[in-house]
Order: structure tokens, then C-alpha cells, then sequence
């Protein structure tokens, strides 16, 4: 069965960080944080999250004179179910590898 598109290692964990704070609203410096991934990662994968209704996202209410509105994130009831999917599925960083067939050339006689 193909991969689903929401099960990178990269997007697990951002669906594990918020479903750490299942409730609580979080902006995206916030998760980058807590992931370790940089914002060229981060927010495509937002943008993926929420459109496929796994993220209710909002504009920031009052943001604090000088700064400018922050864009929040927090998990669905599907994007909390897909959460916990994940986290009981292992990854392939954790399933077995077979060491790879590396091609051997004979021995040149004379080189």
C-alpha cells in the first residue's frame, strides 16, 4: 500500500507536537521549535494539514503593539484521530532495512 501523503517523518512530527497540546492554539515559530524543522519545511506542511481539515487555523486577535498577527494552528477532530493513527504506525525508520546488493567487479589482473 502506497505511502499516505500526510505520513512523512517531517509531517508525524508536527502532527505530534500539536497533539501535544490538543487544545491549545500554536503558531508556527512555536512548532518549529519544538520539531526542529525550518520554516520552508514547516509551513507547506501546515498549508497541507489544514487543507485536507486536519488544522483549524486563525489570525492571532490582538497581537501586542509592534508585532504583527500571528497565523494559529491546532488540530481537528480528524487531524487529532490521524495523530494518534500515526504515532501506532511505525515508521520506516523503525522497520527493518536489508542491507543493500552492492555490485562487485572482479579483480583486474596486472592493474
Amino acid at each position: 500500500m502506497p505511502a499516505r501523503p500526510d505520513s512523512s517523518p517531517q509531517t508525524r512530527a508536527v502532527l505530534a507536537a500539536l497533539h501535544d497540546h490538543p487544545t491549545d492554539w500554536r503558531y508556527g515559530y512555536d512548532i518549529a521549535q519544538e520539531t526542529g524543522l525550518a520554516s520552508g519545511t514547516l509551513y507547506p506542511i501546515l498549508g497541507r494539514l489544514a487543507d485536507r481539515g486536519l488544522l483549524d487555523t486563525r489570525w492571532e486577535d490582538d497581537p501586542p503593539e509592534g508585532r504583527p498577527r500571528r497565523h494559529l494552528y491546532r488540530l481537528t477532530t480528524q487531524g487529532a484521530a490521524r495523530a494518534i493513527e500515526l504515532q501506532r504506525q511505525p515508521t520506516s525508520a523503525s522497520m527493518p532495512r536489508t542491507a543493500p546488493v552492492t555490485p562487485t567487479r572482479p579483480a583486474v589482473e596486472g592493474a
